[in-house]
């Protein structure tokens, strides 16, 4: 069951309560009025449309042309926006419940799924409807409300999400948001549209002619260009110094990015991911991305063949061939990417095999590799209601059998080391013993007589003897050993396997167990967090608990001489012995993950996220510096010019300052009870407060007399600072205003990264480099964008990357744009990417599976910096911590996944693959002007 979480409790999911019904009317309520506003907005261009084809017709026939279709269009739109339930609307809440509330609409907007494009198996999210009133060059006009050009992209959901239960997502929704249950696809919006008005020949006419719709418009003077955002027109003044705006012309940067480090691990839902391989490296998986960590040399790689979240990996008996499973997913077309296994090479990180396209349903919840013919043959469970067992010849891509094992959950599948045709799989109050012969699969329960059947069986293994070793949630361990019963006439004798010793081994339940190369055992515990040793006759030798703060334990694997590794549910990689405890090699953070700043001049990034950690990370050490818990989740945030302070924006509008190098809380502030979507420091003293909307994001001129903020609903505003904040109406005035960040993501020099048909909310995050040189965007579609900069032509050409598994939250380029850092939202992943000259890269191009939707068959990364293990950091001490940040930078061995985007159309992509080749260091960075040291000497904009 694809994104279930288990734990030792393991219960059922709770029934809606009272809030939730209440939503769930409020919604359906909403979404009527929107459906409302929807149809008057058509029939109204409906009449627009055929007022404009009379004069064209009058025009033709030399007649006088009808001089009242001017008032009567004026009239329509002011109807219109009248009667319209959505224009400048804000959902309406009592006070005791506003902010629950709030929180449980965001929820309903993603529905606790990791990004839109997660959803293969559902429909597509169906967004809110903004009608808020445009602004011409002089005063706020209310044109009326035009087609979109394209159709709505399909969005659909993953059993993942869908299983799960709902979260509260921290991606804000637009003012009028719909109900989860009213998400469609562009076909079944307009199928209800035209049910909904079936006499009117007209409605179908505007449907037709929406996608005929232009994208942009540009006046006759040349003074201002319009883009159209759900029907609604943004209207971008061109600056002074474009002479000639259809000579502009957009190419792809030079610039390119490649992936140098992913930090976090996926241990929260995943079990048995993580191993150490003979070249000295963990491998483990985070978001889409199969790391390879060497953790003497501070090393990684990268396996970025997949497509979608990588949920399992099971090693080949040779320790150099690897099978990773993913979910399915959707890309931003809304074409499925189908669940598969990919088998690759560890060494060279090529892709061997793709198997199982259009075989897996959801996604890939299991698979073992046989033993007993050196690893011939893959088992795999899918995530499918039935959990379907299939059997691979994987290197020939030949299915030998496939069958349905359960209705139940299914927690693990294993091939027997020394019976070539026996299959065990374990899960929900079940253990089952597959026989397997040709291309069928006959199945014999497990019997568990006198002992108590557990809730589940997590794990298990086997012992030399070729006994079946299992641990179950109860805490037991179970040796099943085979026996041979009498034969039926004519038959010769069966075997079967039964309970024959019962081992209390843990208090709660046995989560993992590892076969150790010497014959002995190690388990790891759920609730009492403990990993013990067994002796070659399961009596337990050693013992050490797991501390707290890291979690439960999810994986156990050996690790060198006599230490071992452990995964635990809190996004741990620990490496431990009996003797010395445990020392931490990766973590990251545990909950939805938006708040992302990089230090003014230093390599350092601060990361916040829904799990209420602060974490500061050195971009060049790979290391974590410090983190720590705050009252709230975060949401935003932002290094002080001076770098010696860090404010945190949360949900419910408090703001907390902290010391950068102490983590120690300076002040704590409040500024009312929405949440905050960003935070930018400015070197002024003034605070801008308010809009019409909730503010997404903004940016200040370099004298700070001015801001430039986007709203919720699609506006651009401009704001006197100097003059008490006062919005300035003519918006014309700031056609020529620098400004010194341009996060903004509508605005003239940006708009052209906005892809075709979107809905306004598939771009999260957008940042220009400090050289002004290149744009980064974050979409909902798991990718990183590299556009250049100014990108003021629709449908700009970019350099698009993979490595997420969620909507892109953030992006940010580090001081000296040596670096571009992106965070993954449900993924929790942070991804830090190099930023390379084109000519430098590796050219030569692999054709990947075409039923992939061109999927990159393979890449090749390394990193390798000669620095010694880390100091253990102290994730939640909230003491200062001693010691000096390494300020050198790595050489960097690159070659990477990297995907380019043709303008126009559909994008084709393209992987470079071959010889890494070493990269230098970006010059030093330039001076910098004097900032002020005392944090009260910025203002800060929230």
């Amino acid at each position: 069951m694809s994104g279930f979480i288990w734990d030792d409790s393991i219960s059922a999911a709770s029934t809606s309560d009272v809030q939730d019904r209440l939503l769930a009317l409020e919604s359906r309520v909403q979404q009527q009025e929107d459906e409302i506003t929807v149809l008057k907005a058509a029939l109204a261009d409906v009449l627009r449309r055929l007022a404009i084809s009379e004069d064209h017709v009058a025009s033709v026939k030399k007649s006088v042309p009808n001089k009242g279709q001017p008032s009567l269009r004026e009239a329509i739109s002011m109807t219109c926006i009248t009667n319209g339930s959505g224009v400048n609307r804000k959902p309406s809440h009592t006070s005791s419940v506003s902010i629950a509330r709030k929180e449980t609409l965001s929820s309903a907007a993603k529905s606790g799924t990791e990004k839109k494009k997660e959803k293969p198996q559902g429909l597509r999210e169906k967004k809110e409807e903004s009608h808020s009133n445009d602004q011409s060059p002089q005063i706020r006009a209310s044109p009326s409300p035009q087609p979109s050009s394209q159709p709505l992209q399909t969005h659909r959901q993953t059993p993942e999400s869908r299983n799960s239960a709902p979260t509260k997502s921290l991606k804000r929704p637009p003012p009028t948001e719909k109900s989860h249950n009213s998400w469609e696809n562009s076909d079944d919006s307009r199928s209800r549209l035209l049910k909904t008005v079936s006499t009117s020949k007209l409605i179908s006419k505007v449907i037709k002619n929406a996608d005929k719709h232009k994208d942009v418009i540009i006046n006759q003077e040349g003074e201002y260009i319009k883009m159209f955002m759900r029907g609604r027109p943004i209207t971008m003044f061109i600056p002074s110094d474009v002479e000639n705006y259809d000579d502009i012309r957009t190419e792809l940067p030079p610039e390119k990015l490649k992936l140098e480090w992913a930090y976090g691990y996926r241990g929260k839902d995943c079990r048995a991911n993580v191993y150490l391989l003979p070249t000295g490296e963990v491998v483990y998986f985070i978001a889409s991305v199969v790391v390879l960590f060497n953790y003497e040399e501070r090393t990684q790689r990268h396996y970025l063949g997949h497509t979608d979240c990588v949920k399992c990996l099971a090693i080949h008996p040779d320790k150099i061939r690897i099978a990773t499973g993913q979910i399915a997913g959707v890309d931003k077309d809304g074409r499925p990417l189908q669940p598969h296994v990919r088998v690759w090479d560890s060494v060279s990180l090529s892709t061997l095999q793709i198997i199982g396209l259009g075989t897996f349903e959801r996604g890939v919840g299991c698979l073992d590799f046989s033993k007993a013919d050196s690893g011939v043959h893959l088992c795999v469970i899918d995530d499918s209601n039935e959990h379907m067992l299939t059997v691979w010849d994987w290197q020939k891509k030949s299915k030998g059998a496939e069958i349905k094992t359960t209705n139940e959950v299914v927690l693990a599948v294993e091939f027997h080391p020394t019976e070539a045709n026996t299959i065990i799989t374990c899960g929900k109050s079940h253990i089952f013993f597959w026989t397997w012969s040709g291309n069928s699969l006959t199945r014999k329960q497990g019997i568990f007589g006198k002992y108590e059947k557990p809730k589940f069986v997590q794990c298990l293994a086997f012992l030399g003897n070729g006994d079946v070793l299992t641990g179950d949630s109860g805490g037991v361990m179970l040796i099943w050993s085979k026996t041979t019963v009498e034969p039926a006439p004519g038959k010769g004798p069966k075997g079967i396997y039964q309970i024959n010793r019962q081992i209390k081994a843990h208090d709660g339940s046995v989560f993992t167990l590892c076969q150790m190369r010497n014959g002995m055992l190690l388990t790891g515990g759920g609730k009492d967090r403990k990993i013990i040793l067994w002796d070659h006759d399961l009596n337990p030798e050693r013992e050490i608990e797991v501390p707290d703060q890291y979690g439960t334990i999810r994986a156990v694997a050996e690790g060198k001489a006599d230490q071992f590794l452990v995964g635990t549910s809190r996004n741990f990689i620990l490496r431990g012995t009996f003797n010395d405890g445990f020392q931490i090699e990766v973590q990251g953070h545990t909950d939805e993950l938006w708040g992302l700043a990089t230090h003014p001049f230093k390599d350092l990034l601060l990361t916040c996220a829904q799990d209420r950690q602060v974490c500061m990370w050195n971009s060049v050490e790979h290391r974590l510096e410090w983190t720590r818990l705050v009252d709230e989740p975060g949401h935003c945030a932002d290094f002080h010019p001076s770098g010696t302070v860090v404010a945190i924006g949360t949900h419910s509008g408090r703001w907390f300052v902290l010391d950068a190098e102490t983590r120690d809380l300076v002040s704590i502030h409040t500024d009312g009870n929405e949440q905050l979507s960003v935070m930018r420091y400015s070197a002024g003293r003034r605070v801008c407060p308010g809009h019409s909307s909730y503010i997404t994001h903004l940016d200040w001129s370099p004298d700070n007399k001015h801001i430039m903020s986007n709203s919720g609903d699609y506006e651009i505003l401009y704001w006197d600072v100097e003059n008490g904040c006062k919005l300035i109406r003519n918006r014309s005035d700031c056609k020529d205003t620098d400004w010194t960040t341009y996060t903004c993501v509508l605005g003239f020099h940006v708009f052209g990264v906005w892809p075709e048909g979107s809905d306004g909310t598939d771009i999260n995050a957008l940042v220009r480099s400090h050289n002004r040189r290149v744009v980064a965007v974050a979409d909902d579609f798991c990718k990183v964008h590299l556009f250049q900069y100014p990108c003021s032509k629709a449908k700009a050409p970019s350099h698009k990357y993979s490595a997420h598994s969620s909507h892109v939250t953030n992006v940010s380029f580090t001081h000296n744009d040596s670096h571009l850092i992106s965070t993954g939202g449900k993924d929790m992943s942070i991804i830090q990417w190099k930023l390379v000259e084109k000519l430098s890269l590796p050219q030569n191009e692999v054709t990947a599976d075409s039923a992939l939707s061109k999927v990159p068959a393979s890449s090749i990364e390394s990193v390798s910096q000669p620095n010694g293990p880390p100091p253990p950091p102290q994730p939640f001490s909230e003491s200062a911590e001693d010691g000096s940040r390494v300020s050198s930078s790595p050489t960097l061995v690159e070659n990477s996944l990297e995907q380019t985007g043709e303008p126009g159309g559909d994008h084709s992509e393209e992987q470079s693959e071959g010889d890494s080749e070493d990269l230098a260091e970006p010059s030093a960075e330039e001076p910098r002007a004097e900032l002020p040291a005392d944090p009260h000497d910025a203002a800060l904009l929230c």
